[in-house]
């Protein structure tokens, strides 16, 4: 069975726009094919910003870390596992000051690892996270899909290629606070592309 690894950012849980198009997502894919599904809500996690004490523990060998070190390391190595356990990643994203937001940054500065979801060579860097898909559900207010103020979709796909994704889908969200109809319209389109997809992909 397929490994689903669901990562919700809003900062309004379960009434966040991106966790409902995320909920959408799981029902559709459940219904092409059964997945193993486990989501992971970043807010219940309260991530700090990285510290050089944190990534100090990484650097500590697992069996010589202090107790703190350890306490530091754990979250890091688990959101790890988690990924390199999945077969496929989708990211509920919420666009917040044109940006991504700060708890997902704080969880892509966890998975970012030298030596673990990769490695520098001499022909630069190359990614260990691979074989695996990456499926981004984009929610926004706003209608930005493809001008200079989205700034999300660049920096998420060069952070996934960088730690070996080569998979990488962006399905929008857009327009949901510009009036009822806008908001409904991007509903329909957005259950539109995932019956599309479900339908045109059989690796599920």
């Amino acid at each position: 069975m397929k490994s689903v690894l669901v990562i919700n950012s809003s900062l309004n849980g379960a009434a966040g726009n991106s966790n409902k198009a995320a909920k959408k997502y799981i029902k559709a894919l459940n219904e092409n094919k059964p997945a193993n599904i486990t989501e992971l809500d970043l807010n219940d996690y309260g991530l700090p910003h990285l510290s050089a004490e944190e990534m100090q523990a990484w650097r500590t060998n697992a069996s010589e870390r202090s107790s703190s070190q350890e306490a530091l390391a754990n979250h890091s190595d688990h959101f790890i596992e988690q990924l390199f356990s999945s077969d496929e990643v989708v990211l509920a994203v919420p666009m917040y000051n044109f940006g991504i937001p700060s708890t997902l940054k704080a969880y892509f500065d966890r998975i970012a690892r030298a030596g673990k979801t990769f490695e520098y060579t001499s022909k630069g860097p190359k990614g260990l996270v691979t074989g695996k898909k990456a499926t981004i559900l984009a929610a926004r207010g706003g209608k930005y899909q493809g001008t200079p103020m989205d700034t999300q979709s660049d920096y998420i796909k060069n952070f996934l290629e960088f730690i070996g994704f080569e998979d990488i889908n962006f399905i929008y969200i857009e327009g949901l606070a510009m009036g009822d109809t806008s908001a409904s319209d991007a509903w329909k389109n957005f259950d539109a592309n995932i019956s599309e997809l479900f339908t045109m992909v059989t690796d599920y």
